[in-house]
């Protein structure tokens, strides 16, 4: 098995912990002031089973194994009560996970949208979703007059898939909006 020590991690690196795959999410390096003391890696970690997100320190000498974790080409195609339907694009087969497995990464999933899908053992554990997604506006505040695009301020928004964000005083209902799937936040109307 591939192994790595801590001080090559970096942002989308897949490597096990407690025997269970996990991504890497941010990475920071710290030296300490103390004589003698070796450098540290904060990590900052998802867990591809449960989604759970957790923060370590690791010494940048330690090693860990690499899993191996398969990206695909997937597609979203519909969900159905708690469950989310997905196709291979490569295989053609079709796929689902629940919205539990997903966690926050449902809010982003509309149909057709186009994804990696993460396979671990054989078996679909996660998806990487792309950096950016096109949502409409289907709750807000009506628009405030005089309100620019360089304005600072923002009001509160629901998405078309329940995704609560911060938008623009000018954004109305009906609005397509496109978000950074690892922040949150709007970045601006679609096209």
């Amino acid at each position: 098995m591939v192994q790595i020590t801590a001080n090559e991690l970096e942002k989308k690196i897949y490597l096990l912990l407690e025997g269970q795959p996990h991504m890497v999410l941010e990475v920071q390096f710290t030296t300490p002031s103390a004589r003698g003391a070796s450098a540290l890696a904060k990590v900052r970690v998802r867990n591809l089973l449960t989604g759970a997100v957790q923060d370590k320190t690791f010494k940048t000498g330690e090693k860990f194994n690499v899993p191996d974790v398969e990206k695909i080409p997937a597609v979203f195609l519909y969900a159905a009560n708690t469950d989310y339907h997905f196709m291979d694009n490569t295989t053609y087969e079709e796929f689902e996970l629940t919205g539990e497995k997903l966690g926050e990464q449902k809010y982003y999933l509309k149909e057709n949208t186009e994804l990696q899908a993460l396979k671990y053992n054989g078996a679909v554990i996660s998806l990487e979703l792309p950096a950016v997604v096109e949502l409409r506006v289907i709750q807000t505040d009506p628009p405030l007059k005089g309100a620019s695009a360089s304005g600072r301020s923002t009001k509160k928004a629901i998405l078309e898939t329940g995704l609560e964000v911060q938008v623009p005083l000018y954004i109305e209902p009906g609005t397509t909006v496109r978000v950074n799937t690892q922040t949150g936040e709007v970045t601006g109307r679609a096209g």
